[in-house]
């Protein structure tokens, strides 16, 4: 009987690699505490107790949030619920930049989160910029293995010296291991952390064919646990940052969300098997023979991208193939007499 249970237990870990990592244990904030109103005016609602805010896009106006200070390097998380129905145009994001103060030369690390059309699933594409490389996009793509509408999610970005981790639900999808060859492209200037909801329409939702609809408006996004760990510096004295901010670094990356245990990265390589629809490194019609130096091209993934970057064998949608769930029946409920 014993023997039966663990392979139970084990069997549905690889059916689920949400769950296949432990939660992290990191201190949240409350927004006043880290966080200022960016954009949207009413768009922008606080809960009661501080620790939540939720981001509406309308026909007039989306919104969002930034981080009241900027980062040498850090880990940042949300819990984030996105909004139901139909989403084609929509796009919530979780980001770090610094594009204001660095406009020709800035660094950026993105989780955007792509709406899509009734019945569909939303997409999640992560991006690295560093020094202005707009121009050698790092963008993935994958589906996301569950209902984002249902349940609020963890996202996270962690952001080192030496490697960034992109993480969902404490799970990592994609690493980025700094390189001489990479130079510039890897993100070494403080950056802000951001939080916003936009029309996207022109990009976001079958490469801008399938516009927005505002008659599903207002478009509500969610976002709670928020959590800013690094070392904070000012955007002008920046002298001597690297040692002010060694102490702050090195904590940063003995924590356990900045290791990557064989479990982890087990969890990793599966979720990219199975949802990853789309990689920069594969994408041969935009960047022609260019190789980028993080890129494995050795690895088995290679095999299942075509040309243009997107996977040959795109996974099953992931609400089509959930199966329709019976309303239960009605409780009859006794009279008090």
């Amino acid at each position: 009987m014993a023997t039966s249970t663990v392979f139970f237990i084990f069997f549905l870990l690889l059916l689920t690699p949400m769950a296949a990592v432990a939660a992290f244990d990191v201190p949240t904030l409350a927004f006043s505490e880290g966080f200022s109103h960016l954009f949207g005016n009413d768009n922008l609602i606080r809960s009661k107790d501080d620790r939540s805010v939720r981001l509406s896009l309308n026909r007039y106006s989306g919104s969002g949030f930034i981080s009241s200070e900027l980062y040498e390097h850090g880990f940042f998380s949300a819990s984030i619920k996105l909004p139901r129905d139909y989403t084609a145009g929509v796009v919530v994001a979780f980001y770090t930049s610094n594009g204001d103060i660095f406009p020709n030369t800035h660094d950026e690390l993105d989780l955007e989160f792509l709406g899509n059309v009734r019945g569909k699933d939303w997409r999640i594409q992560t991006n690295v910029y560093g020094n202005g490389s707009t121009a050698r996009g790092r963008e993935e793509r994958y589906l996301v293995p569950f209902d984002p509408t249902e349940a609020a999610h963890r996202y996270s970005i962690l952001w080192t010296p030496d490697y960034i981790i992109f993480y969902i639900d404490d799970v990592p999808i994609r690493e980025v291991v700094r390189s001489d060859a990479m130079g510039g492209d890897f993100p070494s200037k403080p950056m802000s952390v951001y939080a916003t909801i936009w029309d996207g329409s022109s990009w976001a939702t079958s490469y801008g064919k399938i516009k927005i609809n505002y008659k599903y408006a207002p478009y509500v996004s969610e976002f709670s646990d928020l959590v800013l760990r690094g070392c904070r510096v000012d955007p002008i004295q920046q002298v001597d940052t690297a040692e002010r901010c060694a102490e702050a670094v090195e904590e940063l990356m003995s924590a356990d969300y900045a290791l990557l245990t064989p479990m982890k990265r087990a969890a990793m390589r599966r979720f990219r098997e199975r949802y990853m629809i789309y990689s920069f490194c594969y994408d041969h019609h935009r960047y022609g023979n260019f190789t980028f130096p993080d890129c494995d091209y050795v690895s088995p993934e290679h095999t299942r991208f075509g040309e243009w970057g997107d996977n040959r064998f795109p996974p099953k949608e992931v609400r089509r193939s959930r199966r329709r769930v019976r309303k239960p029946s009605p409780i009859n409920v006794p009279s008090s007499e």
